[in-house]
Formats: structure tokens, sequence, C-alpha cells
């Protein structure tokens, strides 16, 4: 009896112990606990709840896509910190596609304008020699161009009827020069105003008899560039006969255009090359512009004075010059960026911002304002910072993965709302949409094989495809198309020699977005159908295009064949 009252104490005891250690471990965590319900029921606060097959829903509570009914799930943190006007790229997608980002900086800004132009007679230094005498040419003494010739050199020689009849009145008014000294005075006026000197007139009143023949000299020393007149032509007084110009200074005149005028100026300084003197690079100063433009030829022309005593250069070589200009300030910088990260509308000019994330790039629309062009870049007067990361190269592939996304992009500067249809809207003429069927019906065919996950007929399709791309005739078309079709070209050779059914997927993606860019502005016999998947991609989601409406999932195969949904159809 006592043994059994002492076990029963001893077991009263153990369960007491028990029930104070339970205490003590479970029961004084309660404030704690509560601290981390009332923690958690924040965090729930602000979640944001999304569909996984509608990516652009967002709700700030659990339920159903109001689009499909599916239940929504959670956000990831990084998606929800994202900027809405923003979408994202993997860093996978971007190496595909060849994507190439900068860094905006600022720097002196120059611009160099080629120039073509002539070696042309300083026109200052070009003189026309005349006849002061009438009469008919008996002789040429200088007969071809390029001659040199001396002042005072004699030229021509004329006969004149005229100053023969003028001698006779001269003699007959020296007879009676005693009481008619003004007759004889005027007569000897008469042939000075034919230029005939002093000592002619002497000589004449010497012989007695008129002289009938007379020379025609230079007025300057020269080479004789044009040949005005011809032996036996008879000469009115002030008539051209030569044209003689000192060769030791001339022109050298570059064209400029009308686009170019803002770029030159007075003073700017011009290297210039001649074909005839290779190896050999000169520098000349502008002294002059023409300020008319040539109506039928809409140039203006810029003048370089040169000396040429050694004589190297010849009127009418041809010459290539540069002009470099610096187009900002003393003490400005001016920010440049590449042509190739301009997206131009025709009213506006859109880059895109890229900004890092966890899992791969953000990218955003942006509008600048554009200054001068330079050549292979831009100068840039408003719309970005120092610092700012832009895209490079591959900007229409990244335009278009914005437009399949819903994000603002080139031909839409607003963001789609959710149920709206993104449109990459571009021109395509009929010749192009006839060539590109057969490369369309070509790319069923490679869907197809990805859907069986058939590595190697998937190579087969993307090298047929390929082919037919080539035989296509690319003349004439807009940047936006080639550069498409650049992508396109790029992806199906990768898809043809790559081994790897991952890899060939990968480039799939970026292959589909090509397509359906120029597919979507094209009208078709039958139903073309936009298929998204929200698991492609590492779950950023993929598109591609089907003849059927039924969901076969290229990307994964028959690990999930029905995942995704119609996003559009073209008819």
């Amino acid at each position: 009896m006592k043994t059994n009252k002492k076990n029963i104490l001893t077991g009263l005891a153990i369960l007491m112990g028990g029930i104070l250690l339970g205490w003590l471990f479970f029961g004084g965590n309660n404030k704690e606990t509560k601290e981390e319900e009332h923690t958690h029921s924040v965090q729930n606060q602000d979640e944001v709840w999304t569909c996984s097959m509608h990516p652009q829903i967002r709700q700030p509570e659990p339920g159903d896509c109001p689009i499909c009914g599916m239940d929504l799930i959670p956000l990831s943190v990084e998606e929800n910190s994202l900027d809405p006007e923003m979408f994202k790229l993997s860093e996978n997608a971007m190496k595909l596609a060849n994507i190439s980002t900068m860094t905006v900086g600022t720097g002196e800004a120059s611009k160099e304008l080629r120039l073509n132009g002539k070696v042309e007679v300083d026109e200052r230094n070009s003189y026309t020699q005349a006849t002061h005498i009438p009469g008919r040419i008996e002789k040429l003494n200088v007969n071809f161009t390029g001659e040199k010739v001396n002042r005072g050199q004699t030229l021509a020689v004329i006969y004149s009827p005229a100053i023969v009849t003028a001698q006779e009145e001269l003699l007959q008014a020296q007879e009676i020069k005693e009481s008619q000294p003004e007759l004889f005075a005027a007569a000897k006026q008469k042939l000075r105003n034919w230029k005939i000197s002093d000592a002619q007139i002497d000589r004449m009143l010497s012989r007695g008899e008129p002289i009938d023949r007379f020379h025609i000299s230079a007025d300057v020393s020269g080479v004789v560039t044009e040949l005005m007149a011809e032996q036996g032509d008879y000469l009115e007084r002030g008539m051209p006969v030569y044209k003689i110009a000192n060769l030791d200074k001339l022109w050298i005149l570059f064209d400029l255009y009308e686009t170019d005028l803002n770029w030159v100026r007075e003073g700017s300084m011009v290297e210039y090359t001649v074909q005839s003197i290779p190896g050999q690079t000169f520098e000349g100063k502008i002294d002059f512009i023409d300020p008319l433009l040539n109506n039928n030829t809409r140039v203006a022309t810029a003048r370089i004075e040169v000396s040429n005593k050694e004589l190297k250069l010849k009127p009418g070589m041809f010459v290539s010059g540069l002009v470099k200009n610096n187009i900002s300030g003393a003490e400005t910088q001016e920010m440049v960026i590449p042509k190739s990260a301009v997206l131009w509308t025709g009213e506006r000019s859109v880059v895109y911002i890229k900004e890092n994330a966890e899992t791969g790039a953000g990218f955003k629309l942006r509008e600048i304002t554009l200054g001068p062009a330079l050549g292979d870049s831009y100068v840039v007067q408003d719309g970005l910072q120092k610092g700012e990361e832009i895209v490079v190269n591959g900007t229409f592939t990244v335009d278009a993965a914005a437009q399949l996304q819903g994000k603002a992009s080139m031909m839409n500067p607003r963001e789609v709302k959710p149920g709206e249809d993104p449109e990459m809207k571009m021109e395509i003429p009929g010749n192009f949409q006839k060539q590109f069927v057969p490369v369309l019906a070509e790319y069923f065919e490679l869907k197809d094989a990805l859907v069986a996950s058939d590595k190697e007929k998937a190579k087969a399709a993307a090298y047929k495809t390929l082919a037919v791309l080539k035989e296509m005739n690319l003349a004439g078309f807009s940047s936006m198309i080639s550069t498409h079709l650049k992508t396109i070209q790029k992806m199906l050779q990768a898809i043809s020699e790559n081994d790897t059914l991952e890899n060939q997927r990968d480039h799939f993606i970026v292959l589909s977005e090509n397509m359906i860019a120029l597919a979507s502005n094209m009208e078709f016999e039958e139903i073309v159908y936009v298929q998204f998947c929200p698991m492609a991609n590492n779950n950023q989601g993929a598109n591609w295009l089907s003849l059927e409406e039924e969901i076969q999932n290229p990307y994964f195969g028959e690990a999930m064949l029905t995942c995704g949904e119609v996003k559009k159809k073209i008819k």
C-alpha cells in the first residue's frame, strides 16, 4: 500500500514537472509568436498578386484572374519593385540577340566634313588681252594654249585700214600745223586713243608715209589659257584675243551643299590631297565662301588661295578635302551617342535605357531631342543624363520585345493596358509579303520539330528555312524590315548548327519575336495565331506563331505540351 502511494506521488511530481517545463518552453514565446504573426500580416498587406498566364494583371490581394479565372500567385519582390514602364530581358536573351550597351558621357563634339573640289585659276591674276586697234589679224605669233608669254611680247600682227586713214590725216595735218596746230594735235590724239605710242607716231612722221601693219603686245606676263581669235578674223576695237593667267597663285574651289553650309566658315582649316601628287597632304584656310547658291547645282563655293611657285598644281586638277569642326563651345562639352542607338519614327527620336536587375536587365523607352549629325553619331540636346546606360546594338530587337510585352515602344509611345493588343506597326510592301510567306511556312515546320523535341529535325528545318530566306530579294525595303530579317537569319543559322535542344529553343525565342513583328503587319488567307507561354524563357514568357489554335508548346514539348494561350489572331 505504501509502495502504491509512493508511486502515485512520484507520477504526480513528474506530471507537474512536465507541465512546468512545457510552460517554460512554449508558453513564454506567446508574445514573440504574436509579433511574428503581426509582422507576417503586415508583409502580406504589401504583396502584389499576379496571374502566371497574364503577367500584366496586378492586384493587392489573392483571388482569380479577371481574364482567364486562374488563381493569382504572389509576385516576387524583385518583379514587384520593377518600374511598371520597364520590361526585363534575361542575360541569356541579351546574348542571343547580340544586344550591347554603352554608358553615356560628354566630350568634345567634332564633325568631319569631306569636300570635293578643283584647282582653278585665280581670277585676280587672269587677264583678257584685247586689241585696241580695229582690223584683220594677219599673223598670230602665239597660237596655242599653255604657251608662256612675257609682258611686251608681240602676240599678233593686225592690218588696220582705219589706222592707215588716221595716219594720212596726221601727215596732212603736219603740213599745216603752223597755221592749224589744233588740227595737228587732234590727229595725234586720235592715234593715241588706239594706244599707239608717241614713239610710233614720231616714226610715222619721220617716214612720211603710213604704217599698214601693227603689233598687239602682251600687257602682262603669264600663260595663255585660252585663244579667243584666229588668224584672218576681223576684230573691232576692244575685242578679246587671248586669256593670260599668272599661275604662281591659284585657287582651290570646294563644293558646299546646302546641308554643309553650317559646318564651314571663313577661317576654317582644310586638309586636302591632290590625286596627281600622291603621298602628300596639304593644309589651307578658307578665305571666302560664296554668298550665293548655284540655282542649278544647289551648291556654293568655298575658296582656298595657295602658292604655286613650283607649278606643281595645274588648273583643273581634282582635290579632296577634310574639314574638322569642333561644334562645342570653348568651355562646354556635348553628349554624343551612336546612330545605331536611336530609333527615329519621323516625329520622335527614342532610345532604350538599361537598368540592371537581379535576374536580368530592365529596359525603358526614353524620348530624346537630337542635335546635329556627326557622321555615325548624333549630338543629344535633351533627354539623357551623363552616366546613363543605353542600348547601342540590337535596338530593334529590344523594341520588338517591348511591343510583345505591351510596354511603351517606338510606334506605341504609351504602355499597352491589360486586354489591349500591342501592335508592331510597319509598312510591309506586297511584294515582300509574297516572298515572306514561304519562309513562314518553313518556320511552322521548325516549330513542329521543337514541339516533338526532335533536335535533328529542328536543325534540318532551320537550315531549309534559312535557304528559303536567302532567296528573297531584299532590295528597296526599309531599314526596320532589314534589321528584323538579319536577326531572323542569324537565329536560323544558330539553330541549324546547334546540337542542344535547349539552346535551339533559346534561339527560337528571338527568332519568333522577329517573325511576329513582321507577320503582325501582314494579311493571310488563313488565320495565324500568336501564342504565349508564361513559363518559357526562365518564367519571363515567350511567344511563337502557329497555324492551329490548339496550344502545342515548342519550348517544353511533351513536358508541358498545352501550357500557353492564344494572344492574338492575324487574319
